[in-house]
This record gives structure tokens, C-alpha cells and sequence, in this order.
């Protein structure tokens, strides 16, 4: 990769991880899953411009995602199918990474790629739930995990991204679910 596609690469990266933080800081759900998705079609271009392949395939299933969850009473987006449907679609996607994508089979790659499965898994399930308490602890799956990738792959805007989102997590555990003494 020449220096030039790198730096709009990680460029790319710090505007999703932009529009990430800035979704929480929206007045309503439909806002924030708005922001969400800019941020993830972003984040598709970062990793495909890295040569992340899963995780430039997990962000624009993200994508699709963040769109059937804005219209999530209309899809019915929290029903059990969109969910065995989505993991479907990540678990095939990880098998692609490895068959069509031609990344190299080594039980290293197998366990790194299959990071972002988790976390997009855990992810879509956390989006299914009401009870903010259980989100947070998905995000306790989902961060960790991507963050892991985002070191190994050097996506800057999105190792800062998943930093703030645990420091948030945390924060927002320990505020908000640990019961007071």
C-alpha cells in the first residue's frame, strides 16, 4: 500500500470514528443509528482501503443493518430472524474472507478474522434489546474484540473509537448498573 492511500485511509477512519461519538450525543434512537451508519460506510472504506476484508465486509453488513434498524417497528427489526439472519450472513462472510478473498489460511488469520464476527454478533443482538444495561454488556463483547482487530489491521480512527467506547462502557457501568452501597 503506498503512503498516499494510507493516509486517506486513516483520514477516512477518524471521520467514522466522528460520526460514531457523535451518535451519542443524538436526541433520539433514529438519530443515532443515522450517525451509526455514516460512521460505518466510512469505517467499510477504511479497512477495505487497509486490506481488512472482514472487517471492511462486517462494516457494510453494518451498514444494511443500521438501515433495517432505523425502520425497526416497520421491519420488525428485534424479531429472532433478522438475527439468525444477520449471523448467518457474518459467518458467511468470514468463510468468503478465507475462499474468495484468498487471506491466507494460518490459525492466527483464522482467530483475527473472526474478532469482528463476534463483535458484530454481539453488536446486533445488543440492538434487538431495550434495557440499556444489557447493551452495555454486549458492548463489554463487542469493543474488546474489535478493538483487538482494529490494533492488528492499524486502523487508527477506529482503535480511538473502540478506546472511547469502552471508557464510556465502563463509565457508564459504573454510574449507572453497579447497585449502590
Amino acid at each position: 500500500m503506498n503512503i498516499s492511500t494510507e493516509i486517506i485511509a486513516q483520514i477516512t477512519g477518524l471521520f467514522a470514528m466522528g460520526f460514531n461519538l457523535f451518535s451519542y450525543q443524538q436526541k433520539t434512537r433514529k438519530g443515532a443509528i443515522i450517525c451509526q451508519l455514516f460512521g460505518t460506510i466510512l469505517f467499510t472504506v477504511n479497512f477495505f482501503m487497509l486490506g481488512a476484508f472482514v472487517g471492511a465486509l462486517m462494516n457494510f453488513i453494518g451498514a444494511l443493518r443500521a438501515v433495517i434498524f432505523i425502520n425497526k417497528d416497520k421491519l420488525k427489526a428485534d424479531h429472532i430472524v433478522w438475527f439468525i439472519g444477520f449471523t448467518a450472513v457474518y459467518l458467511a462472510s468470514y468463510v468468503l474472507t478465507f475462499t474468495v478473498l484468498d487471506k491466507e489460511p494460518s490459525v492466527m488469520n483464522f482467530i483475527l478474522e473472526f474478532l469482528p464476527v463476534i463483535g458484530m454478533i454481539a453488536t446486533t443482538h445488543s440492538y434487538r434489546l431495550t434495557d440499556s444495561k444489557a447493551i452495555r454488556k454486549f458492548g463489554l463483547i463487542s469493543s474488546p474484540v474489535w478493538l483487538i482487530y482494529n490494533i492488528a489491521n492499524f486502523s487508527v480512527g477506529a482503535i480511538i473509537c473502540e478506546i472511547l467506547s469502552l471508557a464510556s462502557i465502563i463509565i457508564g457501568i459504573v454510574r449507572l448498573d453497579r447497585k449502590k452501597q
